[in-house]
């Protein structure tokens, strides 16, 4: 080095450790600021470049990004690299100046042409993302390796990614963990979090939740939201630990305190049930809130359901209605489905079938089976459009073929009824049948009707009865009535007139009129009880005022007898 060159360095050096004061101290002599500009002004490219971060940082000096901009530009145009750099990053963010990724990439690569391990990486991040250049993974490999090769841990941590996703390079889970540790080692917490997810995934490895609760662990202990938001959710399943939702609402509070809005909706959903914390409808709430203002969709779908059935709010249907439309619009079929519901029924609008049927389609058109069911429904009865069977049976179908037991039952009924087809009994029982299975009354109940009386079956009388029992144990008054008919009567059972009043007994409760009605006959005539004329009479009485003209004409008859 010569002498000269020395003392360019010294003078560099010393007015580097200077503390940047005002214009000059007390003594009237110069400010290191005032020295910096003199030096930056007779070409010393160091001042140019330390002026630069001086105007750029606000040190000493206004913050003033073109005048910044400006003494970059001397020195990189005397090749230093940091200024070659810090151009890159004026013109990449759009500080001082338009933002400009052509002329970013530019200074980038004179900066990288020189070695800068960082101008390296960042040219990686634009072909990656296609900022000023057209998307090209191969040449974000390329430099992300160059970057890479020199212990650059944000381009060990990109190229783990590219290997990972398959983008540019062969798909390669194995690679992908190799430079996702090499970046890890050295703290890089999105690397952390990627050796997680191999490990959580068995992707290029064994699947060991071990590992990935390590990695996630380090991760999130150095803030990484992701991998808090994950450790939270393999609390909250058991994946590979004990379960523990207090665990996981810990790394659920620090995610969702950070904004994550995934963990702020679990967060919700863990005060909505209590688990984990004392039960809140009221946080719960805020959280589903914090979550639903970002656009969680399960979240504004759950504030919908609160507002809907009023947990822990005042039940309010328009504000049900405001947070279903904002899920139903990211297309949340539940949320369609139930905005459906409000239309139809009336609830917080004036009902609307048009609209109904409007949210009843979108939501079936994504497969959800209780809307397929009610726009049968809406075909079949003719509410908001014409009547057609044809559509009816098609939206019945649809659902019954996802398991849906009212729609199963009521294509039963229309091909008991023959409507939209010809009358096909044997149809009738296998959709009655199908739906039964699932507990559907009504078709534990229409079963044994055609038992009974040998519709499309061989009548069987023991068949009957058990569809009936079926039904009967479910509360279904019918069920119950017939019962008791099959008891008085003796069909297919030996008769027993104490069965038959407790069942009569059970339908009567429920408002049967023809269980009211027999039950008064059985007091009228003695069977299965003492005759007792008034007891009669008060069941006659009620059959009556129910609607039933046989009760009615009993009533008066046994009043003509002076009772």
């Amino acid at each position: 080095m010569t002498f000269k060159h020395l003392l360019v360095v010294l003078f560099y050096l010393s007015i580097s450790a200077c503390h940047v004061s005002p214009t000059q101290d007390n003594d009237g002599i110069p400010s290191a600021e005032h020295l910096v500009q003199q030096a930056a002004e007779q070409g010393n490219v160091s001042a140019q470049y330390r002026l630069g971060r001086m105007y750029a940082e606000g040190q000493g000096v206004l913050q003033d990004y073109d005048q910044a901009r400006h003494w970059y530009e001397q020195a990189a145009a005397q090749g230093s690299v940091s200024a070659q750099l810090e151009l890159g990053i004026l013109y990449a963010d759009g500080q001082g100046v338009p933002q400009d990724y052509d002329l970013a990439r530019q200074w980038y690569e004179r900066a990288a042409a020189q070695g800068d391990t960082t101008a390296q990486y960042f040219l990686g991040v634009l072909y990656d993302q296609g900022q000023g250049v057209r998307q090209d993974y191969a040449q974000a490999r390329r430099w992300y390796e160059l970057a890479a090769a020199q212990g650059v841990p944000f381009a060990m941590n990109d190229l783990g990614v590219l290997y990972g996703k398959g983008q540019g390079v062969r798909q390669d889970y194995t690679q992908a963990r190799h430079w996702y540790e090499q970046a890890a080692a050295q703290g890089h917490t999105s690397a952390q979090y990627n050796l997680g997810v191999l490990y959580d995934k068995g992707q290029g490895v064994p699947q060991d939740y071990a590992q990935a609760l390590h990695w996630y662990e380090q991760a999130a202990e150095q803030g990484n939201i992701p991998a808090q938001f994950n450790l939270g959710a393999m609390y909250a399943q058991g994946e590979g630990v004990r379960q523990d939702f207090s665990l996981a609402g810990h790394w659920f509070k620090r995610a969702a305190a950070q904004g994550y809005a995934g963990a702020q909706y679990n967060l919700g959903d863990l005060y909505f049930r209590g688990q984990g914390v004392s039960q809140s409808y009221m946080r719960a709430r805020y959280w589903y809130e914090q979550a639903a203002e970002q656009g969680n969709i399960r979240a504004q779908y759950n504030l919908g359901a609160m507002y809907a059935k009023g947990q822990g709010v005042r039940q309010d249907y328009a504000q049900a209605r405001h947070w279903y439309e904002q899920a139903a619009a990211q297309g949340d079929a539940g949320a369609q489905y139930d905005l459906g519901i409000l239309y139809d029924q009336g609830r917080g609008v004036r009902q609307d079938y048009a609209q109904a049927r409007h949210w009843y389609e979108q939501a079936a058109a994504q497969g959800y089976a209780g809307a397929q069911y009610n726009l049968g429904i809406m075909y079949a009865q003719g509410d908001g459009v014409r009547q057609d069977y044809a559509q009816a049976r098609h939206w019945y179908e649809q659902a019954a073929a996802q398991g849906n037991a009212g729609a199963r039952y009521n294509l039963g009924v229309m091909y008991a009824q023959g409507e939209s087809a010809r009358q096909d009994y044997a149809q009738a029982r296998h959709w009655y049948e199908q739906a039964a299975a699932q507990g559907h009354t009504g078709a534990q109940y229409n079963l044994g009707v055609m038992y009974a009386q040998g519709d499309g079956v061989r009548q069987d009388y023991a068949q009957a009865r058990r569809w009936y029992e079926q039904a009967a144990a479910q509360g279904d008054a019918g069920a119950q009535f017939n019962l008791g008919a099959m008891f008085a009567q003796g069909e297919g059972v030996r008769q027993d007139y104490t069965q038959a009043r407790h069942w009569y007994e059970q339908a009567a409760a429920q408002g049967h009129t023809g269980a009211q009605h027999n039950l008064g006959a059985m007091y009228a005539q003695g069977k299965g009880v003492r005759q007792n004329l008034a007891t009669a009479k008060a069941w006659f009485g009620k059959a009556c005022d129910n609607g039933n003209q046989k009760g009615c004409d009993a009533y008066r008859m046994v009043n003509e007898m002076g009772l």
